[in-house]
């Protein structure tokens, strides 16, 4: 039994990938497609940006995620909302649990002040990254450019807040093997970039690999997980749905 379900999600297969340690990747999730990520060394730090493959005005808002579904991190069962009210993806699988929403992405000058320079014409391959620029190179190839770089998601980093509201990195959080499976609910683009996340305190510059892997996927039931988790979760189907009737 075990070998006919792996049969039949190899054969769901769109195509497989690699997002490079340090290295950036954007691409656009077909409607019900489902992108797995995972950490394949331990220690990932995934930023992510997503916005509405056909009406690229349109893109992930943090806030109305988090407030309508009374949370502050993402895992299996959230859904991903954009600035008008439609789900862009769902959270359908999750191995680890908490994944952060609030932190933001290093920018150059983070990655210079923690960890030296290292610049392309010196390293050349090996030279520094960082996320902000990251996101830059791959939203211009869409056409996009700084002014929509809003908050975004950190896959697999979790943020912890201490007795006098600091908050801080949980190190080792994600390990060799954790994924998180998104299944896009209209035609998404989807930005990421491998860097370290901003809370990170360690002095070695060291982003981690991670896989990605594209299947086809099916519609959400009526009773889906996510679908059902919150009643504006509920509603942002029904707009997203409308806006393909």
């Amino acid at each position: 039994m075990r070998a006919e379900k792996s049969k039949g999600a190899a054969a769901r297969v769109v195509f497989e990938d690699e997002l490079p340690a340090g290295g950036k990747w954007s691409h656009v999730l077909k409607r019900h497609q489902v992108l797995c990520l995972t950490d394949v060394e331990g220690g990932a730090n995934v930023s992510a940006l997503f916005f509405n493959g056909d009406l690229l005005s349109e893109r992930y808002n943090m806030p109305d995620t988090l407030k309508a579904q009374y949370t502050a991190f993402l895992t299996a069962g959230r859904v991903l909302l954009s600035d008008r009210g439609r789900a862009l993806c769902s959270i359908v699988e999750d191995t680890l649990g908490w994944h952060d929403t609030l932190c933001g992405h290093c920018h150059a000058a983070f990655v210079e002040s923690r960890y030296g320079s290292r610049r392309y014409h010196e390293a050349r391959n090996e030279y520094y990254r960082n996320a902000h620029d990251a996101f830059l190179m791959e939203l211009g190839k869409w056409g996009l450019g700084k002014q929509d770089i809003v908050p975004n998601v950190n896959f697999f980093s979790k943020v912890a807040v201490d007795d006098e509201g600091v908050m801080r990195l949980v190190r080792s959080h994600s390990k060799p093997g954790h994924s998180v499976s998104l299944r896009a609910e209209m035609n998404v683009l989807v930005v990421l970039a491998s860097s370290p996340h901003p809370l990170d305190l360690g002095r070695t510059y060291a982003p981690k690999r991670v896989s990605l892997i594209v299947r086809r996927g099916e519609p959400a039931a009526a009773t889906d997980a996510c679908r059902m988790s919150r009643p504006e979760a509920t509603r942002a189907f029904e707009n997203t749905e409308r806006y393909f009737a």
